[in-house]
């Protein structure tokens, strides 16, 4: 069989022989890749998928001990019956009590939701009917805060301050796309203390848990019922709780004989805070300040614009409130990716000229750059398909292969300019050499691939790390293989040259 006739099964021939379905395909990927890199989110890590999920039980004034052997031990039980549960643990507190499923890795985190649905629903009967309905999320990991900021004001009290943030500044961010949660430091709550004086109580005969139950059953909001207005229907309901702090003082309290006396009349009804359980200084000054925590999914160099963008709207419309960044995680974020990408660019632009130095052609040299942008710009659509991001691993990733994304044009590329050396023309130089080097080229990528795509499929948690760098590493070292495959013989055929005579040898 003649070298032509072995030609016409190779790839890379009919490449040399077709030039435009190539080209328009590697066309079309490199314009899919540029913007899937424009959509790609920007993280310090890859976000982690480990499926976990609370259960949180609330019943006011139960003691931790009670709730510990009505509530959570029999939640325990119902959980402990679930496939794949690696750890349970609870926390009681006063009136609550948490209790945290982890599974196994792999497992599917809203199947597992859906699990701890079903074994809770099927439990209720058993828990006592005076609590809160338990609340069952999924737990994500995504790290830290990413930004905190202090928030200052001569006209403003912490109590007041501590409402600000709370109510004003926490529902403006939690508006913003990626923002998953506003954790303030520092500050008070809100209270409303009475402080009931005993010999008022003794001398009227009534006892402070008598006033207890009258004000918590007083004090609700009930649906009425439903009126008819017109020729529409609107439903009713029955206001009970006070609006005002006078109200609430006004609100009439029956004693055992029949008579009803105010509750401003039994002792203090007092707005207030709550006594600070936690402290959050800057300068030595005690201060409130709140940290913003990005959803999962979300990009944080984007959510982290998004967020200073609408800060500083928000110090706009307040002007006697200051706003202080006092740290940022976004920033190195930012840095560590503009170092990598820098690394990269650097990196190719030194495999240009080492290419250049060796084949002194500089044509050829231009059909070996090619391979670079051509085989890491579509694995930015892979990536994005895939739900990756630009983070340290897969920037990684990206960094190592720069110089091994060339290697198989360079192969391909020296020896097609060995054959026309040899006098052939760049055509038929093209179609012996692609079909004489393509087998080693395969092996030579193919073994890389190998190598990094098993990385991918490690266990546990660095496996999540490890899963976007293999994958990303293989993915552009097989674009590379295209390339080398089915663009670097074609562009050599119709952009290379006869050499001089004197450059040629036998």
């Amino acid at each position: 069989m003649t070298t032509s006739q072995r030609s016409s099964f190779n790839i890379s021939a009919w490449s040399i022989r077709n030039p435009t379905p190539p080209t328009v395909l590697f066309l079309v990927l490199t314009l899919i890749g540029c913007f899937s890199f424009q959509a790609l989110r920007i993280n310090n890590t890859p976000d982690l998928d480990v499926p976990t999920v609370s259960v949180t039980v609330s019943q006011a004034g139960a003691a931790p001990a009670e709730l510990e052997v009505q509530v959570t031990r029999r939640i325990e039980d119902s959980l402990s019956g679930l496939g794949n549960v690696d750890h349970i643990r609870s926390t009681i507190n006063d009136g609550v009590s948490t209790t945290t499923v982890e599974f196994t890795l792999g497992m599917n985190t809203d199947r597992a939701v859906n699990d701890v649905r079903d074994a809770i629903a099927k439990t209720r009967q058993n828990l006592p009917q005076d609590i809160n309905e338990p609340i069952i999320s999924r737990v994500d990991f995504v790290g830290g805060a990413m930004l905190t900021y202090v928030v200052e004001s001569s006209g403003l009290s912490p109590e007041e301050l501590s409402w600000l943030v709370d109510n004003e500044i926490s529902r403006s961010l939690l508006s913003e796309k990626g923002v998953a949660q506003i954790s303030r430091s520092g500050g008070v709550d809100r209270e409303i203390r009475i402080e009931l004086d005993p010999n008022r109580l003794q001398a009227l005969g009534v006892s402070a848990d008598e006033i207890n139950q009258q004000i918590r059953a007083l004090n609700v909001n009930l649906p009425g019922g439903r009126s008819n207005v017109g020729a529409s229907e609107q439903t009713i309901r029955t206001l009970g709780s006070a609006s005002t702090i006078a109200q609430l003082r006004r609100t009439s309290i029956t004693l055992p004989n029949g008579n009803t006396v105010r509750l401003q009349d039994l002792g203090r009804v007092i707005d207030d805070a709550t006594e600070p359980r936690q402290l959050a200084r800057m300068d030595g000054k005690q201060v409130v300040a709140f940290s913003v925590l990005r959803a999962v999914g979300s990009g944080e160099v984007a959510v982290a614009q998004r967020v200073q963008a609408k800060i500083a709207r928000v110090a706009q419309s307040m002007p006697d409130v200051k706003f202080t960044l006092v740290s940022s995680t976004t920033r190195f974020v930012k840095s560590a990716y503009d170092a990598a990408m820098e690394a990269r660019y650097l990196g190719a632009i030194l495999g240009v000229i080492v290419v250049w130095a060796f084949l002194r052609d500089w044509r050829a040299t231009v059909i070996s750059a090619a391979a670079m942008p051509l085989s890491i710009i579509p694995t930015f659509a892979v990536m994005h398909a895939l739900n990756f991001t630009i983070n340290n691993v897969t920037l990684l990733g990206l960094t190592l292969v720069v110089g091994i994304l060339v290697d198989d044009a360079i192969v391909e590329v020296e020896n097609i300019v060995r054959h026309i050396r040899m006098g052939k023309t760049p055509r038929q130089a093209a179609f012996d050499a692609a079909d004489e080097i393509g087998l080693a080229v395969i092996a030579t990528s193919m073994t890389i691939v190998v190598v990094f795509v098993p990385v991918s499929f490690m266990p546990g948690i660095p496996g999540q790390f490890f899963r976007q760098f293999g994958i990303t590493v293989a993915v552009a070292v097989l674009f590379s293989l295209a390339v080398a495959r089915l663009l670097t013989p074609m562009m050599s055929a119709y952009f290379q040259t006869r050499p001089q005579h004197d450059e040629r040898i036998d």
